[in-house]
């Protein structure tokens, strides 16, 4: 891991901007029915900013939106936006902190060490006073070897083995309106409500109003009032897992490394066409 965690600041941003070895990657993203990110970063992102699609650099065979990659075909994108193993990468995007953590995961995943999420994303930065630009980064190709560390990636069958153990949390990210079924799914086909025994904590507030990173203190603290033990292991869901991985980012940043993120999350889960015996679906307040 880089020496300064898994978040960096917009001053240490600004001051290793020009370092060959630091790559900056902007991994914004929309929820579906919105405008591709594409078009906001073209028209400005950091300078030397790549911008990582996570639709497309993803298993285009699975059904599932925006699952791993396969290494070999993250190592060709990641070359393709000239990442080398050796880089340090500091990922941002365009709402404060939301997609980057994903992409910063996803790296992660495939054994990335020296990856870390600027805090504030781009608000921060152009708050603090930092340029952007609609110039298109030059790109040297580079070799990357992925190093797949399946630990963090769980399953369903995970899931069913956490809310059925004493040694696991479930940790939802989405909104609680959507956890508790009081509103639907954006995502047709999918049930509504949440994995019985699963906690609810969303992304959100963890996140201070400049869309920074809370306390560690705080942070523990809207762990536990979720209902998470953090003695124990940490599964992170949410709806497609994305915003899963800022639950992922936070632990990391109070010193929490046992967890995991659910990659289908509920649009696996919550599929209509899952069974009820293998699915379970809960909704309302009475369990959590």
């Amino acid at each position: 891991m880089p020496d300064f965690g898994p978040l960096v600041s917009t001053a240490w941003l600004a001051e290793n901007l020009g370092r060959s070895d630091v790559k900056i990657i902007d991994a914004s993203w929309r929820m579906p029915g919105a405008a591709p990110a594409r078009g906001d970063y073209d028209a400005r992102h950091i300078n030397g900013a790549v911008f990582f699609d996570i639709n497309e650099i993803s298993d285009r065979s699975s059904p599932l939106p925006h699952m791993l990659p396969t290494p070999t075909a993250f190592e060709a994108a990641a070359g393709a936006l000239g990442v080398s193993p050796n880089d340090t990468i500091i990922v941002y995007d365009d709402h404060g902190i939301f997609s980057a953590a994903r992409v910063r995961w996803t790296f992660q995943a495939m054994g990335h060490g020296a990856v870390a999420v600027l805090n504030g994303g781009l608000p921060k930065w152009r708050a603090d006073g930092g340029s952007v630009t609609s110039e298109a980064p030059a790109i040297t190709p580079a070799t990357y070897k992925a190093h797949p560390q399946l630990h963090m990636v769980s399953d369903a069958a995970d899931i069913r083995a956490a809310l059925n153990s004493d040694q696991s949390s479930v940790v939802d990210a989405r909104p609680a309106a959507r956890f508790f079924a009081d509103v639907p799914e954006p995502r047709a086909g999918l049930r509504s409500g949440h994995m019985p025994g699963a906690h609810n904590l969303p992304f959100g507030v963890l996140l201070n109003d400049d869309g920074t990173m809370r306390a560690a203190d705080e942070i523990a603290a809207l762990f536990a009032n979720a209902g998470a033990d953090l003695k124990l292991s940490i599964i992170t869901t949410c709806g497609s897992g994305v915003a899963a991985a800022v639950l992922s980012l936070a632990l990391e940043t109070i010193g929490h490394h046992r967890h995991s993120l659910y990659d289908g999350s509920w649009t696996h889960w919550g599929d209509e066409g899952n069974a009820e015996r293998d699915f379970p679906v809960a909704a309302g307040k009475g369990r959590r």
